[in-house]
């Protein structure tokens, strides 16, 4: 392996925590990457280091940038620290929406998913409680997968679409 590269088994557990946050493994792997100076503790500053990417980010595709003191509250009433000053891991390992903290600061998408939820998803969520995220990420690319494929099958081989019927002549 090259120094400073990820190997393949690196990468899988960079998608596995990526696709489901609020896994254990996940949990720990993306509080350290925000507890910068190693003690234990996520304090508003780190946080907010990795949510300026994101206001950013947001500026760059001309959306309304959200506060940070917004985000923060919300945060706070999510996750329901023992002190509001900071986040340990504790705190996120009691909190089923512990990763939603991490969407926000890394991936602007999900978040802006979140922050507009759609009601069919949050029906989903409550009808499969017991699905993770990680259940729900490959659910969704099976289906997108196998839509791609239907789409080849109704090729000949060559990547040309038939034109012919593929009803019966008579």
């Amino acid at each position: 392996m090259t120094e400073g590269k990820m190997g393949y088994e690196d990468f899988v557990y960079f998608i596995l925590s990526e696709e489901d946050k609020s896994s254990e493994p996940s949990l720990e792997y993306w509080f350290k990457c925000i507890d910068l100076d190693g003690n234990g503790i996520l304090t508003t500053n780190e946080m907010q280091f990795f949510y300026e990417e994101q206001l950013h980010r947001m500026e760059c595709m001309a959306q309304e940038p959200v506060l940070f003191e917004d985000i923060l509250c919300q945060m706070i009433d999510m996750i329901g620290p023992e002190n509001e000053t900071y986040f340990t891991l504790r705190d996120l390992k009691k909190c089923k929406l512990s990763g939603n903290i991490f969407n926000i600061l890394f991936n602007l998408n999900k978040f802006m998913a979140f922050e507009t939820r759609d009601p069919f998803l949050i029906r989903q969520e409550r009808e499969n409680p017991t699905l993770t995220e990680w259940d729900r990420f490959a659910h969704r690319e099976y289906i997108r997968l196998s839509m791609e494929e239907d789409g080849e099958d109704a090729s000949n081989g060559s990547g040309d679409v038939w034109d012919e019927s593929l009803e019966a002549p008579f």
